[in-house]
C-alpha cells in the first residue's frame, strides 16, 4: 500500500513542476509588457500644448457717460375730465373726437331755458324788493322829520330804520340770486378748461346730464409739452442730487420699447420728496417739448438719464470682461503669447465698452473672443500671427531641407 502511494506522488511531481514554470513565464511576460509601455511612454514625452486662436484688443483711454436706465411712463402735464356743473338736457356738442382744442373753446351746450326763466323770476323779485325799499326809505325820511318835531314815538322811528335795513338786505339777496343764475347760464355753455386734445365723446346729445354724471362729457389731455415719470434706485440718488442741486441740466433721453430708436430728448426738472419704502426707489420727472407728439400719454418708454461723463477712463471691450470664482476678471495677454487671469474692478458700461477703475492700465492687451477654453498660463495665437506649434515647426524643417537639396 505504501509503495503504491509513493508511485503516485512520483508521477505527479513532473506535472507540478511544469505548471510552476508556465505561471512564472506568464508573470515575466506581463512584467515585460508593463516595463515596455512605461519606457516607450517616457521616451515619447508629453504632447505639445496647442495654442488657442483668440481675438484681443488693447485697453484705451476715453470718455464714458454715466447713464441710469429706467422704465418710464409718459404723463401729461394736464388731464381734465370735463363734467357738467348743473343738470339739464345736452342739446349740442361742438367738438370732433380727437380734435385739438384751445382753452375756452366751445365744447357742449346744456338747455338753458329753465335757468333763464329762474333768472327772470329773480329779476322780478328784485324789482319788487327795490320798490319796497324805496317806500321804506321815503317813510323813514318822513318819520325822521316827525321824530325831530316830537310828533311820533321814538319806537316808531327806530322800527322804520330796521324796515329799511331789511329792504336793503332783500335787494342784495335778489341780486345774488340773479348772479347765480347768470353763472348757471355760463355753465350751460361748456368750454375747454385747458388746451389739449379731446378724446372720444362720452355722452351723446339728447341725454339728461347732472352734476354727478360719470364719466363726464369728454376728457382733454395736454399733448405738448409733456412729461415722463420714472424711478431710480436709492443707491444712485446721490449722484443725481449732486448734479441736480448745482443747477446743471440733466439730459433725459426717451427710447422706444426695444431701445432701438430715440423718441425724444428732454431735461430732468423735478424729484419726488420721499422714497418708496416698498421698492427703495424715488420718483423723478422729466419734461419734453414733444413738438412732434412722438410721446403719447400713458405710453411706456425706456429712459436714460445722463448723470455724468468720466474723462480719461480706462476702457476695454465689454466681451473681454468675465465673471467667475475670482470675481470680475480679464485674460491679460503676456509678452510670451500666454494669458493670465487678471482681477479688475468695473465701472460704468455703455454696452460696447466697460470702464476698468482698477487692475488694468491703458495699453495692456486683453482677450476679447475665444476665451471659452482658456486657463491661466494657456498659450494663445492671434489672428494673422504664425503658429509656433510642433506641426508648423516640422513643416518648416522639411521646407528647409528641400531648399538645401536644391542648393
Amino acid at each position: 500500500m505504501a509503495s503504491m502511494n509513493d508511485a503516485t506522488s512520483t508521477a505527479n511531481r513532473p506535472h507540478r513542476r511544469r505548471r510552476f514554470w508556465i505561471i512564472a513565464v506568464i508573470v515575466c511576460v506581463l512584467i515585460g509588457l508593463v516595463l515596455f509601455h512605461l519606457i516607450s511612454g517616457a521616451g515619447k514625452g508629453k504632447p505639445p500644448q496647442q495654442a488657442q486662436l483668440v481675438s484681443a484688443a488693447k485697453a484705451t483711454l476715453g470718455e464714458m457717460p454715466v447713464v441710469l436706465n429706467a422704465l418710464g411712463t409718459v404723463t401729461p402735464v394736464a388731464t381734465v375730465n370735463v363734467l357738467p356743473q348743473l343738470s339739464g338736457y345736452l342739446t349740442e356738442v361742438g367738438f370732433k373726437e380727437g380734435q385739438d382744442v384751445e382753452k375756452g373753446q366751445f365744447l357742449a351746450q346744456i338747455d338753458p331755458r329753465q335757468y333763464e326763466i329762474s333768472k327772470k323770476q329773480a329779476q322780478a323779485q328784485l324789482a319788487k324788493d327795490q320798490a319796497s325799499l324805496a317806500q321804506a326809505r321815503s317813510d323813514l325820511t318822513r318819520f325822521t322829520q316827525l321824530y325831530q318835531q316830537k310828533s311820533i314815538a321814538e319806537q316808531t322811528y327806530v322800527d322804520q330804520k330796521f324796515t329799511v335795513q331789511q329792504g336793503e338786505a332783500a335787494v342784495q339777496a335778489d341780486q345774488a340770486s340773479i348772479a347765480q343764475y347768470d353763472l348757471d347760464l355760463t355753465y350751460c355753455r361748456i368750454t375747454a378748461p385747458v388746451a389739449g386734445r379731446v378724446g372720444l365723446r362720452l355722452v351723446d346729445p339728447g341725454n339728461y346730464v347732472t352734476q354727478s354724471t360719470s364719466p363726464g362729457i369728454v376728457t382733454i389731455t395736454t399733448m405738448k409739452p409733456t412729461t415722463v415719470q420714472f424711478t431710480v434706485p436709492q443707491n444712485a440718488l446721490g449722484k443725481v442730487l449732486k448734479r441736480f442741486n448745482t443747477g446743471t441740466p440733466l439730459v433725459v433721453t426717451a427710447y422706444n420699447s426695444d431701445n432701438s430708436k430715440v423718441i425724444a430728448t428732454g431735461k430732468l426738472y423735478a424729484l419726488g420728496n420721499q422714497m418708496a419704502t416698498s421698492t427703495g426707489t424715488v420718483m423723478l420727472r422729466a419734461s419734453f417739448d414733444n413738438d412732434d407728439e412722438a410721446l403719447y400719454p400713458n405710453e411706456f418708454v425706456n429712459v436714460r438719464l445722463l448723470v455724468d461723463t468720466l474723462s480719461q477712463a480706462v476702457l476695454v471691450p465689454t466681451p473681454a470682461v468675465q465673471s467667475g470664482a475670482p470675481g470680475d476678471y480679464v485674460y491679460l495677454v503676456n509678452a510670451d503669447q500666454t494669458v493670465s487671469v487678471h482681477k479688475v474692478t468695473l465701472g460704468p458700461s455703455d454696452g460696447r465698452n466697460t470702464v476698468i477703475t482698477a487692475g488694468l492700465t491703458a495699453g495692456q492687451t486683453v482677450v476679447t473672443d475665444g476665451m471659452d477654453r482658456l486657463t491661466d498660463g494657456a498659450k494663445i495665437r492671434l489672428p494673422g500671427a504664425r503658429s509656433t506649434d510642433h506641426p508648423a515647426s516640422s513643416s518648416s524643417t522639411h521646407g528647409g531641407g528641400s531648399r538645401r537639396h536644391s542648393t
